[in-house]
């Protein structure tokens, strides 16, 4: 697999699995039991924890990607 094919199809699986992750864990205040700060949205998480979902984007893409790879490379 050529290198700009490579990491395209990363960045592409990355956010492909951002937006199947960011859902996991979002509680609203409501759901919380916190009050909602005035001028927020009603389904506005309390912690969204992007950080940590960064992380297990990063590390499930990394492991689709290496299963890409490996088919790509070795079905020829």
């Amino acid at each position: 697999m050529p290198l700009p094919l490579a990491i395209a199809a990363y960045f592409t699986l990355w956010w492909v699995v951002l937006f199947a992750v960011l859902p996991f864990g979002v509680r609203s205040h409501a759901e919380a039991g916190v009050d909602r700060p005035s001028g927020s949205d009603a389904g506005a998480p309390v912690a969204p924890r992007l950080a940590l979902k960064a992380l297990a984007t990063t590390l499930i893409s990394a492991a689709l990607f290496a299963a890409l790879y490996a088919y790509v490379a070795y079905e020829s």
